[in-house]
């Protein structure tokens, strides 16, 4: 009969201990009414316990600090934090101890160790101790590698090694819309959910632009000669809730012309969340590269530089149109001026604008009259590429409020 030897005990023993802020003391208050059978013996109670806040002793919150009692929940973001303790059990002196901690994920296994020397020898009853710090890049299963590996006073080389698995959960929510404004300007609305159960001081929000764009946050509001944020004097996101931020991105002046023929993908920019949960541990996420869709132009883009707000019945304004050329041809274009039953025209139509190189604009004032009162839409223009002889047709451009003018009675 064959018997299996006992499986050899190792000389070093390894704790991992995970290191997080402590947490606030809660309790369960017990109390009940005067007219009951225990009358004010709870609430007495309540009061000589050190645990409770004075005052307010029917809280489950109280003013002493806990050690955490788990592993907890670690959140996509935050910074882990282990202590790594290798103590010598027995009553020998071990030799040329290297201790190793690796942290393994789904796409990449990483060495978290301060020192990758060997220990030349620890006596009995001594340790070495270790912390090691990662910011947490990834969600999903993580497993940190504790290896251990030293030398006997008989020269017997002995090795070991312990797994501790956790999850990365996702604390935020973050969703983006893109607006396209009439002009090369792009509105950014971000939403930022809290997904974790506890709130969170949110340190920062701000969008990074790409190199093209400057931003401006539209998340404030002076008051009292103050700038003050849209969300109030608390900073405070409660789980599930969500906030908005909005930002305008103008592009840069060397880029103006370039980001209004732009095909395709733009780059905008990405976000940058800080925040704090517990007591003060910090976490952050920045965003991949944000991108949208920039709107096509066609050959020709027609944009107005300059229209009046609101204009006088039967009384002409001016209006300024830029026209670009999106294409990669040089066109010839002839401007050509329809009346609608509204708005009528005050020029002449079918005039030469000449040459338009690709990527060049040009300006044009053009004049205009209302015969009818309310809200009118500008339509009618036509312009035509002689070289193609392809009409490009614009209406609904804008919309102006036509009024009476006032009357003026002489006594």
């Amino acid at each position: 009969m064959e018997v299996n030897p006992p499986k050899q005990e190792h000389l070093l023993a390894l704790k991992v201990m995970r290191l997080t802020k402590p947490t606030l003391f809660t309790n369960i208050p017990v109390t009940c009414e005067e007219k009951d059978l225990p009358g004010d013996l709870f609430n007495q109670l309540m009061r000589d316990d050190p645990s409770t806040v004075n005052g307010a002793e029917i809280l489950m919150l109280g003013e002493m600090l806990t050690l955490p009692q788990n592993f907890g929940n670690i959140f996509l973001g935050e910074t882990f934090s282990s202590y790594i303790s290798v103590h010598n059990d027995s009553n020998q002196v071990v030799k040329d101890i290297l201790v190793k901690a690796d942290l393994q994920t789904s796409s990449q296994r990483l060495n978290l160790s301060a020192s990758n020397a060997a220990v030349a020898e620890l006596k009995p009853d001594c340790c070495i101790d270790d912390v090691i710090h990662h910011e947490v890049k990834e969600i999903g299963t993580h497993i940190l590698v504790c290896a251990v590996s030293y030398t006997t006073q008989g020269g017997e080389k002995m090795y070991f090694r312990k797994f501790f698995k956790f999850q990365v959960l996702k604390p935020l929510d973050v969703k983006t819309k893109f607006y396209n404004a009439e002009t090369d300007e792009v509105f950014l609305e971000a939403q930022i959910q809290n997904i974790t159960t506890s709130p969170m001081f949110m340190e920062k929000v701000s969008l990074e632009p790409s190199i093209m764009y400057n931003v401006a946050e539209l998340n404030s509001v002076n008051q009292a000669g103050e700038c003050v944020t849209t969300f109030g004097s608390r900073a405070y996101l409660q789980p599930m809730d969500t906030r908005q931020y909005l930002y305008c991105l103008k592009p840069k002046k060397e880029f103006a012309e370039k980001a209004g023929i732009i095909k395709g993908v733009t780059v905008i920019g990405k976000l940058d969340i800080v925040w704090k949960t517990n007591l003060g541990e910090r976490g952050r996420l920045q965003t991949s590269q944000l991108q949208r869709m920039a709107p096509g132009y066609g050959d020709v883009r027609l944009s107005l530089e300059a229209i009046p707000d609101t204009v006088n019945l039967e009384e002409p304004f001016h209006i300024t149109c830029k026209i670009t050329n999106c294409s990669e041809r040089t066109m010839d274009l002839v401007l050509e001026m329809c009346n609608t039953n509204s708005i009528h025209w005050c020029g002449i139509s079918g005039r030469q604008l000449g040459k338009l190189h690709p990527s060049s604009s040009l300006c044009l004032a053009l004049t205009l009259l209302s015969s009818v009162q309310g809200l009118q839409s500008v339509s009618g223009l036509r312009l035509t590429d002689t070289f193609l002889k392809r009409t490009y047709e614009y209406d609904d451009i804008a919309q102006v409020c036509v009024v009476s003018s006032a009357i003026k009675v002489e006594s």
